[in-house]
Formats: structure tokens, C-alpha cells, sequence
């Protein structure tokens, strides 16, 4: 049993950790601008519902939460994932004690997470995934307590959290899939055959209820936007890929995730907590057999961390002990020349000569993106820049128009990134929420038009040559980093007469795929 000022030491330590990765992501939390699909997210929180075609509601309620109480602040929305990080590692923390680590494996488990490239890279940014991880490891260490203390009452919680982890994002059910399997490959399949069991399933049932009404209401946006991300995503990646990138997500601490995951897998010793190793294992295969991308497994690790400090504490001892405090150390060396890579510590001029010179060592792979090329940052970086100046050039073709003509005007942008700029960063100069047709934006945009002046946001002219008698570039984007360098701003005015019905057609048969 540990003894009191053990439980205090402990505390503090969990408490410092946690704190320390909110500080460090504050810090750095106001370097670039928001990133394309936090926007997208939060607005989401002035569109409450019980579902979206490209996510589940869960951040699109904490979404409604920030909007109705901090408003437009970029702190409460950067601080949202930061807190998922700091409560990951109070649950490392716990679940390194349930499995019988004492201090120094505590500690070794936060340093891997605390360094984790990847892991600093998505509480930095507001989106599903940083969610999706956290209730990964919540699931994770509610299984874990469960066979450690044989307990069938876990059950219903382990339900309540899965239930909450689906609402975060539907890929906890390659978690939910491989810890099943792994149970039942176990000798701890007996508490497969719990009452409790039942229970914990009705309750995550009824949590998740609401939304498979919606996907169903709605003809099943989940599988229309699986379709889209398979053709245009899932088709660029390779198994080679697949599995450097695993290393390469916790490159500075790599050793204690493996070193968990193979002794777990092998050692005799071990075989209680064999189904850790063997629900990784299983993670890794429903993915590369599904195309899944590669930061699906992202979640998996934290247990691995946990592990792995149980397991260097408890093996690495005597002479041998000094390793434990080395490759911490160590962690924190590797992690110092690659920070930038983590976390948007450089401005984003500095950040793409620093490329140039990472590619040399670390090879291309670094700034390749979802469309499999080669560019000069990391797309997350090129996704949070220029978003204010397009906002601003939106404003100044709004402000051109009268009163009367503004009254009737409407901002229309080819995709969801453009919209959530104008909806976040065009509120300091009071412009009218954006339409598109892109993800959630299409359920939100009007079924028809008035007929009044029009702005437009795309890289090209498009239809409104055909639609309205008068148009004119008011301004673009020219930066090289910025994703969708060449953006324009069009001011359109005196609609020609079929311009209503041809955005009420377009309107009618993008919405009808979802409707049943």
C-alpha cells in the first residue's frame, strides 16, 4: 500500500505535469492564427445539434459552451485541448498506479507524454482528436482497473465513457473492437459474461441514441464523408508510412512506449496485463487493414507510456536504475531542435527555412500532406495563417456597399475553412454570417437567396461571371505558406435574373444527399 506522503509526492507530481502542458501551450497558444478546422468547430457552437456531417456533437456542444460565456476568445478555445493534455496526464498518472508503478514511473510515463511530438502537437489545436485521444486512455485505464481488480461494476462506466468518447469521435470503435477481442483472447473473458455488462451497453446506447437518429435522419453523413476521405486521403496512405510515422510521432521517447508494449506482450511475468499489449496490437491491424491514417493510433500510446514506466521502474533496478533518469533527460534533449515541428513556436518565415534544413536529417516526410506532396511547411501551420487577412479584405468589400445594400448582401465561400475565417475573424468588423456548401456549412446555408450584392471567396472567378452583370477583385492573398495561396475576394453587385434560381438548384441538390 503506498504510504501517505507517497499519495502526496504523487499529487504534486501529477499536478506540475498537468500544469506545466497548460502553461506551454498557452505560451505558444497566440504565435499563428486558429487553424481551419477549429473554426470550422466552433461555429458549430451557434448551430447546436445532435449531429454533423463530418464529426459527432460532442465539440460542437463545447463549442456552444465558449460562444455563450468567453464569446470569440482565441484563449478559451486554445485552452480547451490544452486542459485535455493536462487531464491525460493525471490519468497516465493513475493508471501507472493502478498497475502498481510507484514514483519514478510516473514520472517516466509523463515525460514520454509531456515530449510526445504528436501529443504536443494535438492539444494545441481545437478539434475532435484531441478529444478522441483523451477518451481513448479514459477507456483504456477503466479496462485496465477492470481486470487489475476483476471489478464487474466498472461496466456501466466504462459504458457511460465509451458512450461520451463516440459523441468525441466514431473512431474509438477500433478501441472498442480491440479491446473486445483482446478480452475475449484472454482469460479474463469471464467478465465478458457480466450482467453488468448489459448495462454498461444500454447506457452507452442511449448516450449515443441522439446521434444515430441524426446519421439516420440525415441518410448517413458519416459514411457519405468515409467515401470522400477515402478518395481524396485514405488512398495516399502506405503501410510504410503507416508504421514510420509511428515512431515518429514519439521519436523522443520512443523507448518507453516499446519497451512497455513488447515486455507486456512477452514476459511471463507480465501475462496480467497481457491484454494492453495485445489491444495495441489488434489498434494497429484494424487500421492498416482499414486505411486508416496514421494519428488513428494516436490514442493507443498513453497506455504504452503507462507501461512502460511501470515496467523500466520495475526491471531496471540496482546499477541499472540509472537509466530511468537518463533517457528523460534525453527525451528533453531530442525534443529541444525539433520543438518547432510540435509546436508553432516560430514565426511561420522562420518555420519554413527551418523545414529546409529538417528535411535534410529527418527526410521529406515531415512536411508531406494529406494530398501526398511535398510543401514547404507542415499543412497544420499553413492552415493557421492568412485567415484574418481574408477576413479583412471581406470587410473591405462589405464596407463598399451602402446600408441598404449590405442589409442584403451575402458572403459565399467555396469551402469550410474560408467561411469559419469569416465567421471567427469577421466579427470584429460585424459581417453577416458566411454561406457554403461545404461540410456542416451546406445544412446551415439559406434554401434560397435574395436578390442583393454578393461577395465571393475563391482562387477564380467561377459562375458569377454568368450570374451577376458586375463584378470586381477587391483583393488576394500572396503567400507562399498559406494553403490557399491566390485566394480572392469578389464584390458582385446587380444580379442577373436567373441567379436566385441557379443557387436554389445547387442548394437543393447538394442538400439532398442528406436527406432520406
Amino acid at each position: 500500500m503506498n504510504s501517505k506522503k507517497e499519495n502526496i509526492l504523487f499529487g504534486w507530481m501529477v499536478a506540475g505535469f498537468a500544469l506545466t502542458t497548460v502553461v506551454i501551450h498557452l505560451l505558444t497558444a497566440y504565435n499563428y492564427e486558429l487553424h481551419r478546422d477549429g473554426m470550422l468547430y466552433f461555429a458549430m457552437g451557434d448551430h447546436p445539434a445532435t449531429g454533423y456531417i463530418s464529426t459527432p456533437p460532442l465539440i460542437g456542444m463545447v463549442s456552444f459552451i465558449i460562444r455563450h460565456t468567453a464569446g470569440y476568445s482565441v484563449f478559451a478555445i486554445k485552452l480547451v485541448p490544452a486542459l485535455l493534455g493536462a487531464a491525460s496526464l493525471v490519468t497516465i498518472g493513475f493508471l501507472v498506479r493502478e498497475m502498481g508503478g510507484r514514483l519514478l514511473a510516473v514520472f517516466i510515463a509523463e515525460m514520454a507524454y509531456l515530449t510526445s511530438l504528436a501529443f504536443l502537437r494535438s492539444n494545441a489545436l481545437f478539434q475532435p482528436v484531441s478529444f478522441d485521444e483523451y477518451f481513448w486512455l479514459l477507456t483504456s485505464y477503466l479496462f485496465i482497473r477492470l481486470i487489475n481488480r476483476n471489478d464487474e461494476q466498472l461496466w456501466p462506466w466504462i459504458g457511460f465513457v465509451i458512450g461520451i468518447g463516440f459523441l468525441a469521435k466514431y473512431s474509438i470503435s477500433f478501441l472498442v473492437l480491440a479491446w473486445g477481442i483482446s478480452l475475449l483472447l484472454s482469460p479474463y473473458r469471464k467478465l465478458l459474461w457480466s450482467k453488468q455488462l448489459i448495462l454498461g451497453i444500454l447506457i452507452g446506447f442511449v448516450m449515443i441514441l441522439p446521434n444515430l437518429i441524426w446519421q439516420y435522419e440525415h441518410d448517413w453523413p458519416v459514411v457519405h464523408h468515409m467515401v470522400e476521405l477515402q478518395r481524396t486521403q485514405l488512398v495516399n496512405v502506405t503501410l510504410s508510412g503507416f508504421l514510420s510515422s509511428q515512431l515518429l510521432f514519439h521519436f523522443t521517447s520512443f523507448w518507453v512506449w516499446i519497451v512497455g508494449f513488447l515486455v507486456l506482450l512477452i514476459a511471463r511475468k507480465e501475462k496480467k496485463f497481457r491484454p494492453i499489449a495485445v489491444t495495441f496490437l489488434l489498434v494497429l491491424l484494424i487500421l492498416i487493414l482499414s486505411r486508416g491514417k496514421s494519428y488513428y493510433t494516436l490514442g493507443a500510446y498513453p497506455m504504452l507510456f503507462a507501461a512502460g514506466g511501470y515496467v523500466m521502474e520495475k526491471y531496471l533496478t540496482g546499477k541499472w536504475k540509472w537509466i530511468n533518469y537518463a533517457l528523460p533527460v534525453l527525451s528533453v534533449l531530442l525534443l529541444i531542435p525539433i520543438l518547432p515541428l510540435a509546436l508553432p513556436v516560430l514565426p511561420i518565415n522562420k518555420m519554413a527555412a527551418y523545414c529546409q534544413s529538417a528535411i535534410k536529417v529527418a527526410g521529406p516526410g515531415i512536411i508531406i500532406w494529406e494530398d501526398g506532396k511535398v510543401h514547404n511547411i507542415p499543412q497544420d501551420y499553413a492552415d493557421m495563417t492568412c485567415w484574418s487577412e481574408l477576413a479583412r479584405l471581406t470587410a473591405k468589400a462589405y464596407h463598399e456597399l451602402t446600408p441598404e445594400q449590405q442589409a442584403n448582401c451575402h458572403i459565399f465561400a467555396e469551402n469550410y475553412g474560408e467561411a469559419g475565417a469569416v465567421h471567427f475573424y469577421g466579427h470584429a468588423y460585424d459581417l453577416p454570417e458566411p454561406i457554403s456548401f461545404d461540410d456542416s456549412y451546406l445544412l446551415w446555408a439559406p434554401d434560397s437567396l435574395g436578390n442583393g450584392a454578393f461577395i465571393y471567396i475563391n482562387d477564380e472567378v467561377g459562375d458569377i461571371d454568368k450570374l451577376f452583370n458586375s463584378y470586381r477583385e477587391i483583393g488576394e492573398i500572396d503567400d507562399v505558406n498559406f494553403r490557399e495561396n491566390g485566394l480572392k475576394v469578389f464584390l458582385c453587385t446587380d444580379p442577373k435574373p436567373g441567379a436566385q434560381s441557379f443557387y436554389a438548384a445547387k442548394a437543393e441538390e447538394l442538400k439532398s444527399m442528406y436527406r432520406r
